[in-house]
């Protein structure tokens, strides 16, 4: 069965779905209630403290970890780095509910970015499952590639899997914390995405289900050190800041007064040109024809 698009799951396992949308809810809000409480007890769940995201703005994640692509390629996360900034997931391919949700939720940010995948930025996706094989990440790579609907997306999204040690060392170093339930043989993780700068280190976290596609791009294009994106872009990160309490991007009001007055005093500059100019030109005229007559 597919939703909008985006292939989710069949009619038997609705309540599962919805069941899911109500857990990613409840585990973005559990991951900012750390944020925004850093100095207090923990009194969540025992469950919930140790499935949450740990924001880790500015730390290194370890490029020479190696994986395997779509390919069954061994590669290593160096090889997506380099010249541009990268959006990074952790899904595994066969997870029955959360996993699918935030992969829809990112692909659909993606799909109104004015900037494009593989050109712009590149996206990696880890599974955090070691049983999977290249084979089904080769599937939801194609899945995803066509849903994303612009060329370069085969190019620019990589769908990874490794083994037990790779998988914890790369989400440990972004904070990505997850526990497999013996009982299911399914993983409980939180829900979210991270962007990362052209040399690897974690610049900006997006939590939940859904992401804003503005604030994506004012991410990627903050990653970039504006490299990517326009000059708008460049005045929105002025009048916007990313506030780490919440994952996303908020109006600095005081920013914005002080944009609003540089532009008031350019353009009475401007007038004041504008008219200096023509009446210059006026006294010209006068004088020109006086001395004709």
């Amino acid at each position: 069965m597919k939703i909008s698009g985006f292939a989710v799951f069949p009619p038997g396992r609705v309540a599962r779905f919805l069941g899911a949308r109500c857990l990613g809810v409840l585990l973005a809000a559990s991951a900012f209630s750390v944020a925004a409480r850093p100095q207090e007890k923990d009194t969540r769940p025992q469950i919930l403290q140790e499935i949450t995201i740990d924001q880790k703005l500015n730390e290194q994640l370890p490029l020479d970890l190696q994986f395997k692509d779509e390919t069954g390629k061994i590669v290593t996360l160096r090889q997506y780095f380099g010249k541009k900034p990268v959006v990074l997931s952790f899904a595994y391919y066969e997870c029955p509910m959360l996993c699918t949700l935030v992969l829809n939720g990112m692909v659909a940010a993606l799909r109104t970015l004015p900037l494009d995948l593989g050109k712009d930025f590149e996206a990696v996706n880890i599974s955090i499952n070691p049983k999977e094989k290249p084979a089904l990440a080769a599937s939801t790579k194609h899945t995803y590639a066509r849903e994303y609907g612009r060329a370069g997306g085969e190019a620019g999204w990589h769908f990874l899997t490794g083994d037990e040690a790779s998988i914890r060392k790369a989400a440990a170093a972004a904070g990505y914390r997850y526990k497999l339930d013996p009982s299911t043989g399914q993983y409980a993780h939180a829900t979210g995405i991270m962007v990362l700068t052209p040399d690897g280190k974690l610049s900006r976290y997006f939590y939940g289900l859904e992401y804003s596609a503005r604030d994506l791009r004012l991410a990627l294009v903050e990653a970039s050190s504006g490299k990517i994106g326009s000059p708008v872009d460049q005045v929105l990160l002025y009048c916007f800041h990313y506030d780490p309490v919440t994952g996303k991007y908020g109006l600095v009001i005081t920013h914005l007064i002080r944009l609003i007055g540089i532009s008031t005093a350019l353009a009475l500059g401007l007038a004041i040109i504008i008219f200096l100019r023509r009446e210059r030109l006026r006294l010209t005229t006068e004088a020109q024809r006086t001395q004709r007559t």
